[in-house]
């Protein structure tokens, strides 16, 4: 992906609180109707068709002695929070310890085992991206709404109420960390590669730490979670992403022009 000056314009638009589209967070007045056949039941064609996606995803990891707690959707295609935008968030639950006693090791690991399957497989149920992911079962999981497509049932039953949504405070905090993404980009484009990955770094982690207080304090409709949100529906992440590899891949090379 080339960094480009009609980019970098693109970026200064939408990050432009008064371009951020919020009306996707609206309350919907049933769960999606195309991924379930009804409040209490997912539909069971599609269910399958998960439950394969997971089980050939986790044979990949070649993690034969771990046992596979469950399988779950989750996220707002699990809600009454759906929209054009969702994923099939699809986890696997585990036990990171069977895996392992150094966590660290443990969740770096699937984390990057994770982010390549998704970026080497298109899936598409009815429209909507499947996303996988292996979760630990002893991590705390903040989502309310939780279907388990190993048992057929909800872990965690949503309920359509009307959160009070400070609207205008998701844009601003949204438009706060799109500027940082774009320091980064100034950054890189000045040619000071090493900076440029440091501080992408920087806003990497503060972006999760950002989410994961908002969710530990205010749950799904959290300032932070939906800010993080609208980063992630605009590409300010993948760009963020980009924008950390290609600065790597810079700071590393030495007379790496192309001949």
């Amino acid at each position: 992906m080339n960094l480009t000056e009609s980019w970098k314009q693109y970026l200064e638009e939408i990050a432009d609180p008064e371009n951020l589209d919020v009306s996707s967070f609206e309350i919907q007045d049933t769960l999606q109707p195309d991924i379930w056949e009804s409040e209490e039941k997912l539909n069971q064609e599609i269910s399958a068709r998960l439950y394969e996606i997971a089980k050939e995803f986790f044979k990949s990891l070649d993690l034969d002695w771990v046992t596979i707690v469950d399988i779950t959707i989750t996220g707002s295609i699990a809600n009454y929070t759906w929209s054009k935008y969702s994923d099939i968030d699809l986890h696997i639950i585990i036990d990171y310890k069977e895996v392992d006693e150094n966590q660290e090791l443990v969740q770096n690991y699937l984390r990057r085992a994770s982010s390549l399957w998704n970026k080497n497989h298109d899936i598409f149920i009815k429209g909507f991206e499947v996303e996988v992911y292996v979760q630990d079962s002893n991590e705390s999981h903040y989502s309310t709404g939780v279907y388990s497509v190993k048992y057929d049932r909800w872990d965690t039953k949503p309920s359509r109420i009307d959160p009070k949504i400070d609207y205008e405070n998701v844009q601003k905090k949204a438009a706060l960390l799109m500027d940082k993404v774009d320091e980064v980009y100034d950054i890189f484009k000045e040619g000071d590669y090493e900076a440029a990955l440091d501080q992408a770094d920087s806003v990497r982690d503060k972006i999760r730490k950002f989410r994961q207080s908002g969710l530990e304090t205010g749950g799904a409709f959290s300032v932070e979670n939906l800010a993080f949100k609208l980063l992630r529906r605009t590409d300010y992440l993948e760009r963020l992403s980009s924008l950390r590899i290609q600065s790597y891949d810079k700071s590393m090379s030495i007379n790496g022009e192309k001949i």
